[in-house]
């Protein structure tokens, strides 16, 4: 009994992280793209003919860290929250959607301790430091011995900002959703209909969420020199692209497409996979 409850909770955790690292393998290019727009605030066009100079060897280049880092949270997105929402419904008295709610944000809190991937892949697409850091271990090699862990966790506030309330906007609008679609009769109906859950709540987030990853893509760019306060380089972003709020969302539009695509694989797999273990 004890072993099969076990394997039960493992299967969040594999079903996640092989969700993760199919939709890594199918966006990363489209992701290349978005990070140049938010770091430079370019248009897609301009965008694209950077890669087109960086040449068809480099457009896989970094590729390793979100592999890493997106199985590995994904994994404890889905793991711990199911695992978190247990043990605060036996130990705490609270309504379940509160719990609910706790449970997505300290999952969303842990998925934050593996921000050095995105430090690195951060640093390994930004075309400024293409001469400078070879692959990933050479990164991480040089950002911990020459600057210290420290400098692996740039960026970490926006991260924190964006990953617990994302979350419990995930899990607690994934439910209510899929009951607006039309009832699935079919096996392939679950599978389109997990996909358009998981693309439209993705779709909606990288929305909502854009400004901070836009945020944690310029403070991540650096390498060393001091850690300046999240509101100071916002503002510093802002003054930058004219002031304007909108001009803060170039490439919000290719992550919103990214996103439907991204997220709908995300839990159009995690659901079939869990349903076939």
């Amino acid at each position: 009994m004890a072993v099969g409850k076990l394997s039960s909770l493992r299967e969040h955790y594999i079903c996640g992280s092989c969700a993760a690292f199919t939709n890594i393998l199918v966006t990363f290019p489209i992701q290349k793209v978005l990070f140049r727009q938010q770091l430079h605030g370019i248009r897609a066009g301009e965008a694209l003919r950077q890669l087109q100079r960086d040449g068809l060897h480099n457009l896989y280049r970094g590729l390793l860290p979100p592999l890493l880092q997106k199985t590995t949270t994904v994994a404890l997105m889905f793991g711990l929250y199911e695992d978190l929402s247990r043990l605060l419904q036996r130990h705490a008295e609270w309504p379940e959607l509160l719990t609910r709610n706790a449970a997505a944000v300290l999952a969303g809190t842990a998925e934050a301790v593996f921000t050095p991937f995105e430090r690195v892949q951060t640093l390994l697409q930004d075309h400024r430091h293409h001469s400078r850091f070879n692959n990933t271990f050479h990164t991480f090699r040089t950002l911990a011995g020459d600057y210290g862990v420290r400098e692996c966790y740039r960026g970490l506030v926006p991260i924190l900002l964006r990953n617990g309330p994302s979350n419990a906007l995930f899990f607690g609008l994934r439910g209510p959703i899929k009951e607006q679609l039309p009832e699935a009769q079919t096996h392939a109906a679950h599978l389109v209909n997990d996909f358009i859950c998981g693309g439209l709540l993705g779709a909606m987030l990288g929305i909502l969420f854009f400004p901070l990853n836009v945020l944690k893509t310029r403070m991540q760019s650096q390498v060393g020199g001091p850690f300046l306060p999240s509101r100071q380089v916002f503002f510093t972003i802002l003054k930058e692209r004219d002031g304007k709020v909108m001009h803060l969302y170039r490439g919000a539009h290719l992550n919103y497409h990214r996103s439907i695509l991204s997220w709908g694989i995300i839990n159009a797999t995690y659901e079939l996979l869990l349903k076939l273990m």
